[in-house]
């Protein structure tokens, strides 16, 4: 019979880590063993010392410890570590994934707690955090300098990505593969501010993020960051993302894996094209809005007494009363009759079609002697926003706005 266990998978990244692998491994709490069907898997980077014969004899002096020994061919540094480890987490069906270092930096009897609020449902990844409690860093050794770093990067970070946690870099994490799936953590750095991309791609996915204080150890291993080098790049990665929340730089690594594009929600409420257009047609007129989407204006029309069709390759959600509705792809021929018709619509539409002139041209072959009024609105091309990345030598498109990757011709 299935185990009815949540899966953990412990993933011990290590480098040059042969004189303290033995000791974490021992530290692991046996009672997690008992609460989760569990495997720890030991990753060694491609180091130059014993660490990968360490891991395995620790695997055959203790066969009652569920261990897979891995070792790199060639280095990938410490986020490509992780990488390999979140990869087998999702790959075998884990639910979740926790790291922890094989220098011993981060105390492995702190798992228990740790793993609680994600069995509980509370957090879709929890963190070890050394500064919930203002000074018992500096107590556990962390050096001032390092200190001093982490608070004044911790608040730069809090402050452009609006959030309020209280450390960005502890590497102690623990996540449920489901928040895995919804990221693109394969994208990211293979160096030390995957840490840092990762807590982007999870506030982006709008994952929750629960932290929980621990304690800090530091000991006579060697730090293996170039600090200056690492304040650089968690600067740049934080700021990259505001650019592609702001649709200045489309950034995939920070777009969460979802469905792809959408249909637009309806621009109203508000000065927008959308607005302005609803304002074009008077009070009963007769009109059709093709290419509406899933919604589009008519039940917007239908209050101000219009006649109302909707031509769109997909039928709309929500059916309306008194609203004529065509399933139509609009770069097939034409099987509409546009002709009863006074006033017709394509907002955002022609953008998407890779002949729009042709389309355009099938349309005017309906009208007749009567006046017709089209109201067309399409992306411009030459907004500001643009004009920015084209002086920064970029022309990213994304899933949304007016470089929309589905936009076949821009205007």
């Amino acid at each position: 019979m299935p185990s009815q266990r949540p899966r953990l998978l412990i993933l011990v990244v290590a480098y040059y880590a042969e004189s303290t692998l033995k000791w974490v491994l021992d530290r692991i709490p046996r009672s997690v063993f008992g609460e989760f069907e569990c495997e720890v898997l030991v990753v060694d980077d491609a180091s130059g010392d014993r660490t990968f014969a360490v891991g395995n004899e620790y695997r055959r002096e203790h066969p009652d410890v569920p261990l897979v020994v891995l070792q790199n061919r060639y280095n990938q540094g410490y986020g490509g570590n992780q990488k390999i480890g979140y990869a087998w987490a999702v790959k075998h069906g884990f639910d979740f994934v926790a790291l922890v270092h094989g220098d011993g930096q981060y105390a492995p009897e702190e798992l228990p707690r740790l793993l609680a609020p994600l069995v509980a449902g509370d957090a879709a990844a929890v963190f070890g955090s050394r500064m919930m409690s203002r000074w018992d860093a500096l107590r556990g050794g962390m050096p001032l300098y390092k200190f001093v770093g982490n608070r004044i990067l911790t608040a730069f970070e809090n402050f452009v990505l609006g959030t309020d946690l209280s450390e960005f870099h502890s590497g102690y994490r623990i996540y449920s593969t489901r928040a895995l799936s919804a990221v693109r953590f394969r994208l990211n750095s293979n160096d030390f501010h995957f840490d840092t991309e990762i807590i982007i791609q999870l506030l982006n996915a709008r994952m929750p993020i629960l932290e929980l204080p621990i304690p800090t150890y530091y000991g006579t291993e060697i730090s293996r960051v170039n600090g200056t080098k690492y304040a650089w790049n968690v600067a740049v990665a934080t700021l990259r993302n505001a650019a592609h929340r702001s649709g200045l730089l489309y950034q995939r690594r920070f777009d969460p894996i979802s469905e792809d594009n959408r249909h637009y929600d309806s621009k109203l409420g508000y000065d927008s094209s959308h607005s302005w257009a609803l304002a074009a047609v008077p009070d009963g007129a007769s009109v059709v809005d093709l290419g509406a989407g899933p919604e589009g204006l008519a039940p917007h029309l239908r209050s101000k007494g219009c006649r109302v069709a909707v031509v769109d390759q997909f039928p709309p959600v929500k059916s309306h009363p008194d609203v004529d509705v065509f399933v139509q792809d609009l770069e097939q021929p034409l099987t509409v009759n546009l002709a009863p018709y006074r006033y017709l619509l394509m907002l955002d539409i022609i953008e998407h079609l890779r002949d729009p002139e042709g389309f355009i041209q099938r349309v005017r072959t309906q009208f007749t002697h009567e006046t017709t009024t089209l109201v067309l609105t399409t992306p411009n091309v030459a907004f500001a926003v643009q004009r920015l990345m084209l002086l920064f030598g970029q022309f990213n498109y994304g899933k949304a706005g007016i470089l929309d990757r589905t936009h076949a011709r821009l205007f």
